[in-house]
């Protein structure tokens, strides 16, 4: 397993002058206004797990043309519209440990940015002429703003495990499940593989988004590069503060649970919810529930064909499992 991660973490340093050189290139091509804000989040850095998702699953199944780095480009370049658009919405100031976008440039320059770069995805991906690759991107992009919707519509009420699920699937993980999809249907390969490919994508895409939310209350900001306890702090329900309003006492817990959902807990009573969720090894449990997920993602792995790349796709599981930022 630690050889795979060395693995994992030399091919991505051989392709990351590719992908960001690509990326580049693509970028000069938006107004300058647009440019200067797409350089901005761009340049934070960031994993680039969706390009590289979307060059991985592509060789496993046998393409090597070098095509392959736009198509991986639009995936990040996505990926960049929607953190514009989170940050907005959100009202974050730290995005990859830099001041987020709209306060450097404004928020309805920011808000012009994200929708160019969104449009300058579905260019990309346009060029391949490949409706397959156009519908998994428009369906991704679809879902990704649902779950944004869907997340506003239900601020200030409570929510249960399930409806949090459905949210971080449109939040992050169809938008990972297109990288994979992509890379499959660029490859040429029957249904059957990018069948695969999906639900490997889908189920890393939930697995990543529930340790993020965990390590929310177990880092602090300059691991993070965002503020830490920043869902708590906004009154968003997720997985970690589910199962710890799951442990308190119903009178305890509706008391805390309407000062969450009004953004009336003091810094001490943030202080104490995460600290209980670190000592009662909650964010553990939380880990356990993306196990489940990634289990189901490698058993998707399992009709892909042996290959260098496959063993990297499969490094990736125990990657996001483990990570710490």
């Amino acid at each position: 397993m630690a050889n795979n991660l060395i693995n994992l973490k030399k091919y991505l340093k051989d392709e990351l002058p590719k992908i960001n050189t690509s990326l580049e290139t693509e970028i000069k091509s938006l107004p300058p206004f647009i440019y200067k804000v797409a350089k901005h989040v761009l340049n934070a850095g960031g994993k680039r797990l969706r390009p590289l998702l979307t060059i991985l699953t592509a060789r496993a199944l046998g393409y090597n043309k070098k095509d392959i780095y736009p198509l991986a480009s639009a995936l990040e370049i996505f990926h960049s519209a929607t953190l514009i658009h989170d940050d907005i919405l959100d009202n974050a100031h730290l995005r990859r440990g830099k001041t987020a976008s709209h306060l450097v440039f404004g928020i309805k320059e920011s808000i012009l940015a994200g929708d160019g770069l969104l449009a300058l995805g579905n260019l990309i991906v346009a060029r391949y002429n490949n409706p397959a690759l156009t519908h998994t991107i428009s369906e991704a992009i679809l879902a990704t703003a649902y779950g944004e919707i869907q997340e506003i519509s239900l601020s200030g009420q409570n929510i249960t495990e399930t409806t949090y699920l459905e949210i971080i699937k449109g939040k992050t993980a169809f938008l990972i499940q297109a990288a994979c999809e992509c890379g499959a249907i660029l490859s040429g390969r029957d249904k059957e593989f990018i069948l695969a490919a999906k639900n490997y994508g889908l189920n890393i895409g939930i697995a990543f988004q529930l340790v993020d939310d965990a390590l929310d209350y177990t880092q602090n900001a300059s691991t993070l590069g965002k503020p830490n306890w920043g869902d708590l702090k906004e009154g968003k329900i997720t997985l970690p503060l589910i199962l710890y309003l799951k442990e308190l006492p119903d009178l305890k817990k509706e008391e805390t649970l309407q000062k969450i959902l009004t953004n009336s807990l003091n810094i001490e009573e943030i202080e104490q919810i995460a600290l209980t969720i670190q000592n009662n090894k909650i964010a553990i449990q939380v880990r356990e529930k993306a196990k489940t997920f990634l289990s189901s993602a490698k058993q998707s792995l399992k009709v892909f064909p042996s290959s260098k790349e496959t063993t990297l796709l499969f490094a990736i599981l125990d990657y996001i499992l483990e990570r710490e930022k």
